[in-house]
């Protein structure tokens, strides 16, 4: 493909929604930059999937709650590949499940820290590259949310709720501050899907638990919510912003 096509970052890029938004991403035309922050083995699986369909992919780790490291996957992926027309906030922990008093909250702090702090961090480099204040070109950011920021996750994760719920606040804020400047920021709000994330809370068996209790009786896959992300970043949703897309089987 010619370098001139439009580059995805993905962050967290490696597993789960990440790796399912990256293998659409290149599918979709763009050239895409493959975050992780030590699973070099899963994101290479990725890219060289990507390559194998003719697509561009280049793999870059870096520790999405770190501003230095930031600023280097930016550089990074701008030298491999160009400048980033779309980002997929992915990256993101959850800790063990537990009720809140039984928490550790040195992991409920760093789980914050990541998905609010890192999250925000990302998108500020984002904006400073993108923005046609500053000489960008513009461009769309996609951040996971969760559905448990209005569910609570009450006995489960309560921590991880709150963390989401700030995310949702952060992206309607964000996206009416940079509208103006050529940049959409929305969120998706995923359900129960099914990937690793529930066996490293340390309940591997969540998913047959709840899903029978859905309206739609079944948990949904990373490829279902990659579709909705992909659409978020394309032209055809050239007028939504700061908009929170459930993607959550009416959960």
């Amino acid at each position: 493909m010619s370098k001139d096509q439009p580059v995805l970052l993905v962050t967290g890029g490696s597993r789960g929604i990440g790796a399912a938004v990256a293998r659409l991403g290149a599918q979709r035309g763009y050239a895409v930059a493959v975050n992780y922050v030590s699973d070099a083995r899963a994101a290479d699986s990725v890219v060289a999937a990507i390559r194998a369909g003719g697509g561009r992919a280049e793999a870059i780790q870096a520790d999405c709650g770190k501003p230095a490291e930031i600023r280097r996957l930016f550089d990074e992926t701008e030298r491999r590949l160009g400048q980033v027309a779309a980002l997929v906030n992915s990256a993101g922990r959850i800790g063990k499940a537990s009720r809140f008093e039984d928490a550790d909250i040195a992991d409920v702090a760093a789980t914050i820290d990541l998905n609010v702090t890192g999250l925000m961090a990302v998108t500020q480099e984002a904006i400073r590259r993108m923005s046609t204040r500053f000489g960008g070109g513009g461009g769309a950011i996609v951040n996971l949310s969760s559905a448990a920021a209005t569910l609570g996750s009450s006995g489960e994760f309560v921590w991880y709720a709150a963390s989401k719920a700030a995310i949702d606040i952060f992206t309607e804020g964000v996206a009416r501050e940079v509208a103006a400047d050529g940049i959409r920021v929305n969120a998706v709000q995923p359900g129960l899907i099914l990937t690793d994330i529930h066996a490293s809370a340390g309940a591997p068996e969540r998913v047959e638990r709840i899903a029978p209790n859905l309206p739609m009786q079944r948990a949904g896959t990373p490829e279902e919510v990659a579709l909705p992300i992909l659409w978020l970043l394309s032209d055809e949703a050239s007028y939504t912003t700061g908009a929170i897309l459930r993607v959550a089987a009416g959960r």
